[in-house]
């Protein structure tokens, strides 16, 4: 049975909201997916602005952008879905917020319940919070659909606001955060007037700075056993405070992140296999060129649609597993006490 559902992403590098109109079918437990229509709808400069401040407001002010927020998330899926078969539900994982499972929370803001008011379509929505509360990093969630979707890869390898990975290891998927990536290079760009560093113009015109690499890369999260997951808290608190210790020019630091990225990466894939490259980092010219250079893994870039909406596809195919009732998280990623479904479902009785 065909099943359409709307992916609905939003990356911690603040490029806009992804939604993926995307329809699956399951056949002799092997499912096929097609992207139907997809479009990237960019930030206003007041979303941006709202964004990045939310995590200093009172509470009060708080619940009030989440619901506005999931208002406006339904408008824009309105608008998208105008003329188009309705899908049978939605998938919206927010935008994240908080993210600290060590402290047992995270939190992605966008009220279901408005955009399913704003929509009149079932709404699933917080994949994250139940295995957060099962002792789980509530990510990453995108491995399933690794898994699932893309079988013929050794390596998905995900470039956007961080770099994360999954692979198979004895039998099990393994997936986890790998590093900083997009987030902070175009707060870099944002520095010398720039929404993000295209192509990688910045770091090609600075000078790699071996004490920052050297500092970089001996961060105690990069040591750590995975399941482990990345926040802007961590950047805020590990990184910023490098960058802006180093008396570097934005060119230099640029160039050493860009290095840095690199290396984590091609740490973690290994001489051999085949790597499936998506999310915008992977159309970033210089930094792909610096990993070709640093892994043996055959670097497969699919077609740009896959590259750019790859995460709002397989959260649309997490909400098409919540909705069936079906497992659309693994412990052995996340780390929680036992396999899962994540999602709460807004279900206005149009179904």
């Amino acid at each position: 049975m065909n099943t359409l559902a709307l992916g609905v992403m939003s990356g911690t590098s603040l490029d806009g909201i992804d939604l993926a109109l995307c329809r699956f079918s399951e056949y002799e437990n092997k499912w096929s997916y097609e992207i139907v229509d997809a479009q990237t709808i960019a930030y206003p400069p007041i979303w941006i602005e709202k964004l990045k401040g939310a995590p200093q407001l009172k509470a009060e002010e708080f619940l009030i952008l989440h619901n506005e927020y999931g208002c406006y998330t339904g408008e824009l899926i309105t608008k998208f879905l105008c003329g188009k078969e309705a899908p049978q539900l939605i998938a919206s994982h927010g935008h994240t917020i908080f993210h600290q499972p060590d402290k047992k929370f995270t939190f992605q803001l966008g009220n279901g319940a408005s955009i399913a008011a704003s929509t009149g379509i079932t709404i699933i929505n917080d994949f994250r919070n139940l295995d957060v509360a099962l002792g789980g990093q509530g990510a990453p969630l995108v491995p399933i659909g690794d898994q699932l979707l893309f079988p013929e890869f050794n390596y998905c390898l995900n470039i956007g606001g961080f770099a994360n990975i999954s692979f198979e290891q004895y039998g099990k998927r393994i997936a986890f955060d790998i590093c900083p990536a997009n987030f902070i290079l175009n707060e870099l760009a944002l520095q010398k007037g720039y929404t993000y560093d295209k192509d990688g113009h910045l770091g090609a015109s600075g000078t790699v700075n071996e004490s920052l690499l050297k500092k970089l890369n001996c961060l105690g999260f990069y040591r750590q056993k995975w399941p482990k997951s990345l926040g802007r808290e961590w950047i805020d608190n590990q990184i910023t405070p490098l960058l802006s210790a180093s008396g570097l020019t934005i060119e230099d630091q640029a160039a050493t992140i860009y290095e840095h990225i690199a290396n984590q990466i091609s740490g973690i894939t290994g001489n051999s296999g085949r790597l499936l490259a998506t999310g915008g980092g992977s159309k970033n010219l210089f930094l792909m060129d610096k990993l070709k250079r640093l892994t043996s893994c055959q670097i497969v870039l699919p077609n740009e649609k896959l590259i750019d909406f790859k995460e709002a596809l397989i959260f649309a195919f997490l909400g098409v597993l919540a909705f069936k009732g079906r497992i659309n998280v693994l412990s052995s990623v996340t780390g929680s006490q036992h396999d899962n479904i994540g999602g709460t479902i807004y279900n206005i009785g149009n179904k």
